[in-house]
């Protein structure tokens, strides 16, 4: 049982990076039918990210060891994430580490080395990003970790698996806690993957980059990198959102028929979040990098609506 669970928890961490791009592709796929433009194959990510990694990387005399190590060190902590998440079974070997307040760790030591790496080139498009990018993170964790909160007060643990389970356990129950915790973090995961509206991946204009405009110095393997761990983390928030909020077809057993079937309805389940992350790309617009902090406290009144609910209405 043991040695089956983690070759079952490697099994989750190469469906993370393998199925990023694809999940990526399909998004692309949806907001180009929805916007009337000719859609390109759900498979194009993985033929961008197997051409930047046949290129050389081209590297600045002025950068230091820092810019060389972050693409290898933000898809190493990318990585160990998506080990600790439940994604087709409720208790793997990790699930002891796989904790919410540990994760938001995690995003926020990548996001430290990102921002170090776009001011080590020395030119103002990495450190207008850098600054952007850390003003970003400063109002999305309060919001994450209240979030946090809020999961903890009803399943009485900030493990993963435990928030799982007890969700499970309940049923299908409409709770206020949970819904307004719901559309704070799905507002929270906007924000940290670089969506619209708070951040447009698709452009380079000056006004409006955030993540682009550290990573713009990279090239080659490095970007490659770098590009495939956004996708990662895209799909990590979405799991995360489905598997907390929707938990229902996830497998609380180890064998071959509970474990088919979770993936299957995983798959489904993110195929929908990602049609509803296409339309709401296509109908909304970016927002002004100042009104940001407005969107982010939204996000956090929401969590602190559903904790508030929770003492309220569920205690």
């Amino acid at each position: 049982m043991n040695l089956n669970g983690w070759m079952l928890v490697l099994l989750q961490s190469a469906l993370f990076v393998l199925l990023s791009p694809l999940l990526t592709g399909w998004l692309k796929w949806w907001k180009c039918h929805l916007q009337n433009r000719q859609a390109p194959p759900m498979t194009q990510p993985y033929y961008d990210l197997w051409k930047l990694f046949g290129k050389q990387a081209l590297l600045s005399k002025n950068t230091s060891f820092i810019f060389r190590v972050t693409p290898y060190m933000i898809s190493g902590v990318t990585l160990l994430a998506a080990s600790i998440i439940p994604l087709i079974l409720v208790r793997v070997p990790s699930a002891a580490s796989a904790d919410v307040i540990v994760l938001v760790g995690f995003f926020a030591l990548a996001r430290f080395f990102q921002a170090l790496a776009g001011m080590d080139t020395g030119t103002a498009f990495g450190g207008m990003g850098a600054s952007r990018e850390m003003t970003v993170s400063a109002l999305a964790e309060p919001a994450m970790l209240m979030a946090v909160f809020t999961l903890s007060m009803v399943a009485h643990s900030t493990n993963l698996s435990s928030v799982i389970e007890s969700i499970l356990s309940q049923g299908l129950v409409l709770r206020p806690s949970l819904l307004f915790t719901f559309f704070g973090l799905l507002l929270v995961a906007l924000a940290e993957t670089g969506r619209i509206p708070v951040d447009n991946p698709s452009t380079h204009l000056e006004l409006t980059m955030i993540h682009e405009a550290m990573i713009l110095e990279y090239s080659g393997r490095m970007l490659a990198l770098i590009e495939w761990t956004s996708m990662t983390k895209l799909m990590i928030y979405a799991v995360l959102i489905v598997n907390i909020f929707f938990p229902w077809g996830i497998s609380q057993r180890l064998d071959f028929a509970n474990i088919l079937f979770a993936f299957m309805a995983v798959c489904g389940k993110l195929m929908v979040l990602t049609l509803v992350l296409a339309i709401s790309e296509t109908v909304l617009a970016k927002m002004r990098f100042f009104r940001i902090p407005v969107f982010l406290s939204l996000a956090f009144t929401l969590s602190l609506l559903g904790l508030l609910s929770h003492i309220i209405l569920e205690i």
